[in-house]
């Protein structure tokens, strides 16, 4: 379980990933040592998965994002992990998601721009594996894209 010294390291990791250990043992008034110790327990209890660069997508020219929400031929055995296994396989998709209900799968997927995203789609998506429909939505703005917990 969670104690307010852990509760207050992920909050402060969380804002900044990149804080240097010893500022964030002088944040929670630990030693390094210390804090190392509970890091590394985070880390071993699954709590803490690590850190990652976020990389603007835009800024290396994908201008256009789209969500497409794939319903799948569920007479198929194994339909799943085929399709799963082709979409990994697009460089283009940046997530994949499994749902139950009548939408099974969501693939978020960028283009360079509307011929791009064309290309990707009838090239790429259009021949994953055992697609009963495919419903596409364009993405206009991105409201709210926050990881962070409520710690």
């Amino acid at each position: 379980m969670l104690d307010d010294l852990d509760r207050r390291l992920l909050r402060l990791l969380q804002a900044d990933p990149n804080r240097a250990l010893p500022d964030l043992a002088d944040a929670v008034g630990l030693t390094a040592p210390r804090v190392t110790r509970r890091l590394d327990r985070l880390r071993e209890e699954g709590v803490l998965l690590g850190s990652y660069a976020v990389i603007d997508w835009r800024a290396l020219g994908y201008a256009i994002a789209v969500s497409l929400r794939v319903t799948l031929d569920k007479t198929v055995p194994r339909a799943f992990d085929e399709f799963i296994a082709a979409a990994r396989a697009v460089p283009e998709v940046t997530e994949i998601q499994t749902f139950l209900g009548r939408v099974d799968v969501r693939l978020s997927l960028i283009a360079r721009d509307l011929p791009d995203y064309q290309r990707i789609y009838r090239d790429q998506v259009l021949t994953l594996p055992h697609i009963a429909d495919i419903e596409a939505l364009m993405t206009v703005a991105s409201v709210k894209a926050d990881e962070s917990l409520p710690l």
